[in-house]
């Protein structure tokens, strides 16, 4: 028996597929820093474990496709202080960012169609690219740019006869890069003169560090009637477990799709759609602590960068990851490396390879991602095993 074409190019997960490493060398009583995945340690709001105590039905049903009513009200609220023209009508809860990702493509593109993407890329498109048989088209962007878009003339390049939308992540995984207000404006003016979509993955929202500030797809009401605005509870409120996301549009065409493909997999999570309500209310003292505790953990990780001979990165300006070139061939092999043969004082990290965060093949390859979400600490000893393993590593 042979399972689908489909089935066989769905990719494995660069942020996941080293793990069974990772787990023998745990097993061996070795400590693993784990910079390979946007999992934070920054506790979870109480606000969301006390909201669940108390939900108030003695029965986990079904809750409506579209999301709890008042969780859709309470997420509005929060778009709404932002300065954003959003209704509750606007908003379709998710299972997560990640089938928000699911629905605007499967929404937008027909199979065959492409969406402009600007690489390196959040590696789950691609898989769920591959899920809604839509091909990505990927747009380059260089670490020696702080991988910010490159001029408007390479873009529109790739744009042809099926390309249906543009997909841009500010502020950005894998990169950390904040795109400024001319840069959007940039992607606005394309999409309105060759007839496309917006999709703007906004997940790190409230991740910035002063140097760029964050602008919005929703801060362009002339093309409202073509965009669409992904978003995650996940890292904002370190509720990746949960799975609560929403998508955004004004289009009515769109929030019907929306609905039909929330109708088709019942419900997103009922208790942590509860939980959740509260969190909307947060206000600035949270979202000031977070970002302080994650740029002393970033300032952390370039300091270390900056002591490594050969590496090359530019200081991201947002979300909680960094890219950077390192002087090996083959970083998957490097990382690999890391797990299974290389200790420090019983030791070692784990990093992201660069290739999964490109569509175009030899990409990435001497590239890492580097996930900044532990305490300062564990990361100055974190940047020590990767120094000295670059120092040691042959390829």
């Amino acid at each position: 028996m042979k399972i689908s074409e489909r089935g066989q190019k769905v990719p494995p997960s660069p942020i996941r597929k080293l793990v069974p490493f990772a787990e023998m060398a745990k097993d061996k009583g070795v400590t693993v820093h784990h910079l390979n995945i946007g999992q934070p340690d920054v506790a979870t709001p109480q606000q969301f474990f006390d909201a669940v105590a108390t939900f108030p039905d003695k029965v986990v049903a079904y809750g409506h496709s579209l999301g709890f009513a008042t969780l859709r009200k309470a997420m509005a609220a929060y778009y709404q202080r932002l300065g954003y023209d959003v209704q509750v009508d606007h908003l379709t809860i998710t299972t997560g960012g990640s089938e928000a990702i699911l629905f605007a493509m499967m929404a937008i593109c027909d199979a065959g169609d492409e969406i402009l993407c600007f690489e390196p890329f959040y590696t789950n498109y691609n898989g769920y690219a591959v899920q809604a048989c839509v091909t990505l088209a990927p747009v380059r962007c260089m670490v020696e740019d702080g991988y910010h878009l490159p001029p408007r003339a390479q873009i529109e390049a790739k744009i042809g006869p099926r390309t249906k939308a543009i997909l841009v992540c500010s502020p950005n995984n894998p990169t950390g890069t904040v795109l400024r207000r001319d840069e959007m404006q940039m992607l606005v003016d394309i999409a309105r003169e060759r007839d496309l979509f917006i999709i703007s993955d906004e997940a790190y929202r409230e991740f910035v560090y002063g140097e760029v500030p964050h602008t919005s797809i929703m801060q362009f009401p002339e093309i409202s009637d073509r965009t669409v605005l992904m978003d995650s509870l996940s890292k904002r409120y370190s509720l990746c477990g949960a799975r609560v996301g929403c998508v955004i549009a004004h289009n009515p065409d769109l929030r019907r799709t929306f609905l039909h493909l929330g109708q088709a997999r019942l419900c997103s999570p009922s208790l942590e759609q509860h939980g959740s309500i509260p969190l909307m209310s947060l206000g600035d003292d949270y979202f000031k602590g977070v970002q302080a505790e994650y740029k002393r953990r970033r300032d952390t990780v370039m300091k270390g960068l900056a002591e490594i001979p050969n590496v090359q990165c530019r200081t991201p300006e947002g979300a909680f990851y960094v890219m950077a070139r390192v002087p090996v061939k083959d970083a998957g092999r490097f990382a690999q490396w890391l797990l299974t043969n290389f200790r420090l004082d019983q030791e070692t990290v784990m990093v992201a390879p660069g290739d999964g965060f490109y569509a175009t093949p030899g990409l990435g390859m001497d590239e890492i991602r580097i996930a900044y979400v532990l305490e300062v600490d564990r990361l100055e000893r974190a940047m020590r095993c990767l120094k000295q393993g670059l120092e040691q590593y042959k390829d």
